[in-house]
């Protein structure tokens, strides 16, 4: 076994044990740290594939931002995981068909892979050489940016529709709290900002001195 094989399966199987850690933990602190143990692995394996940005993309985004504020929320909020976990059974046969759907969609990509191996051994798009005087991330740029420019402004565009839809389904407005309208602010004008009052003379109002007026 080669010093590349032998971290292959270091790296998957860390992989594969720190994803099982995440779906049995009870704490969930605890599963976003395991969580975070499989991005790290998952990184070492696409350097060990030769994607040294897709690996330094999923350790900056993923692990940096994505998991670390997954930690953050759980830590903040208060939320009750008793009574997320009272609902295990109501929604086990929703979760029991989708792991079915998942599973019989594994099985097709496997099955294809038996079946025509030379498919998935011909890249769509080829790949530069170590020779070639281009790098892995220029190359993945070209790909991205050319052939695949619609998918990926798509995907861009499905990720701000989910970002915008979690922030209206999360909001909650408290009655009786005062709000800065900019629009409102920017619209005053003389007569809307300043109102004269016309006091009589022999009116004016005394302040109080000890309780009195």
């Amino acid at each position: 076994m080669t010093l590349a094989a032998a971290f292959f399966y270091l790296f998957a199987a860390m992989t594969v044990a720190s994803g099982c850690m995440v779906i049995v933990a009870r704490n969930p602190v605890h599963a976003v740290l395991f969580l975070i143990l499989a991005f790290f692995n998952a990184a070492g394996l696409f350097v060990l594939l030769g994607a040294e940005f897709l690996a330094m993309i999923l350790v900056v985004v993923y692990v940096g931002a994505v998991a670390v504020l997954f930690l953050f929320v759980v830590m903040m909020l208060d939320v009750d995981f008793a009574a997320l976990r009272a609902g295990f059974i109501k929604n086990a046969p929703l979760g029991a068909i989708v792991g079915l759907i998942l599973l019989g969609e594994l099985i097709l990509v496997l099955g294809f892979r038996l079946v025509r191996p030379e498919v998935l051994a011909t890249p769509a798009v080829p790949i530069p050489t170590a020779g070639s005087g281009i790098s892995n991330t220029e190359a993945i740029g070209r790909v991205l940016y050319t052939k695949y420019v619609y998918f990926f402004q798509g995907a861009g565009l499905i990720l701000l529709v989910a970002m915008i839809g979690a922030i209206v389904l999360t909001l909650r407005h408290k009655e009786g709290v005062k709000r800065q309208s900019i629009a409102a602010q920017v619209a005053r004008g003389k007569t809307t900002a300043i109102d004269v009052v016309q006091v009589p003379s022999g009116s004016a109002v005394i302040p109080a001195v000890d309780g009195r007026s």
